[in-house]
């Protein structure tokens, strides 16, 4: 997307090059990631930069509204709300497909948005590692509102554990180190040296919650980092919980459970924004569009996009038991924007990673990550055996 420095990059570009990358990338945890690793990050021009962030501040003022807790009280099934809600969500993030306006130019179309802490550490990480094995224009920068990785890491460390002893700070996820995302955890780890805990270790003693470190000591969780997808949660039958996430513990919430729900498609159809697809509750749904091959039926909470349907029938709508669940969305048409060393081009989906640390007035901008695709869609699924696809990063034109 900026001519001069794409057509550096894929000419410094090279298998072997792209190899001791992957290499030295899985040496650093020493481990291998999950998921696909794209050969190259994107380099965003300033006029899509700019729209991208009228987009998440578009979308920040409807979190913003005096009544947006009441608007999505509704995203909690019963038995699911959890206690002690912070005041607002610690983490933002918003999924935006590259797509082309009437006029020809490339802008930014909202899909999605989270209330969710994926990969706040992993994406500093990983374009450090693009740093290190290809050249990339120092002008250019993953990260926003001028912080540098380091001033980035000391900002999250400052969020997640606080005053807190590190020992007494816990990520939580289910089998966390079977996580296609578990990188993650390890470059959290290395950054602020919390514990790494599966969701079935921890325990409650009293009305604190617990676990057994490396010596079989209990200690006394202050804070959580919550990692759990409700999702997957819900679907483990065989998960034996020590603890029940909706009774009243005297723990500090990073990322407060109840966000997951607030902030999420439930929203999509209370967001006012000048780069969205228009969505609607499936329950609100008057008559079902002339046009339904150009919407998508999505689930309002699905783990890896599990029940999203992307070539919609009549009967797909008339079959779904509780529309109170779903959404329809107007498709995004996602275009090739990234030309590969091969001469084609991929399609591109974009995160801003936001943060709200504690009496900000509002979210702040931080990171991103993009994702590389070939595939009808921009999952793992749509993309198998492809090269030039997979997770990687952005370089943003200007400050």
């Amino acid at each position: 997307m900026i001519a001069d420095i794409r057509n550096h990059f894929n000419g410094q570009f090279s298998q072997e090059r792209y190899k001791i990358f992957l290499d030295d990338l899985s040496a650093q945890f020493n481990h291998v990631p999950a998921f696909r690793v794209a050969e190259s990050p994107i380099f965003v021009p300033a006029l899509l930069k700019q729209k991208l962030f009228t987009a998440c501040h578009q979308v920040a003022n409807c979190i913003l509204r005096p009544d947006f807790g009441q608007i999505t009280e509704a995203s909690m099934t019963p038995g699911t709300k959890v206690p002690n809600e912070n005041e607002h969500t610690k983490f933002l993030q918003m999924d935006f497909g590259l797509c082309v306006d009437r006029h020809g130019d490339i802008e930014p179309m909202l899909i999605e948005v989270q209330g969710f802490p994926s990969l706040y550490f992993y994406q500093d990480f990983i374009a450090q590692m693009y740093r290190k094995h290809f050249d990339i224009p120092t002008n250019i920068n993953h990260l926003f509102n001028g912080l540098t990785s380091d001033a980035y890491a000391n900002m999250l460390k400052d969020i997640i554990v606080g005053d807190e002893d590190p020992n007494e700070v816990v990520l939580m996820d289910v089998e966390p180190f079977k996580q296609a995302t578990q990188i993650d955890f390890h470059a959290a780890h290395r950054a602020t040296g919390i514990k790494i805990a599966c969701v079935q270790d921890i325990f409650k003693q009293g009305d604190r919650l617990c676990y057994k470190n490396e010596k079989g000591q209990t200690v006394i969780i202050k804070r959580l980092f919550n990692r759990v997808i409700f999702d997957e949660l819900m679907s483990r039958q065989d998960l034996e919980l020590r603890f029940r996430f909706t009774d009243e513990h005297d723990v500090h919430w990073v990322g407060h459970p109840n966000w997951f729900f607030r902030i999420s498609k439930y929203m999509m159809p209370f967001i006012e924004c000048d780069f969205m697809p228009e969505t609607i509750f499936l329950d609100q749904l008057d008559r079902i569009p002339d046009d339904l091959e150009n919407y998508v039926l999505k689930p309002l909470y699905s783990f890896s996009g599990t029940g999203v349907v992307f070539h919609v029938k009549p009967e797909d709508i008339y079959n779904v038991k509780d529309k109170s669940q779903f959404i329809l969305q107007q498709k995004v048409q996602y275009v090739p924007v990234i030309r590969t060393d091969e001469g084609d081009a991929v399609k591109v989906e974009v995160r801003i990673m936001m943060v709200w640390p504690e009496g900000a007035p509002r979210p702040m901008l931080v990171n991103n990550l993009a994702r590389l695709s070939r595939g009808e869609m921009i999952g793992v699924k749509f993309n198998k055996d492809k090269t030039w696809v997979g997770g990687s990063v952005g370089f943003y034109e200007g400050e």
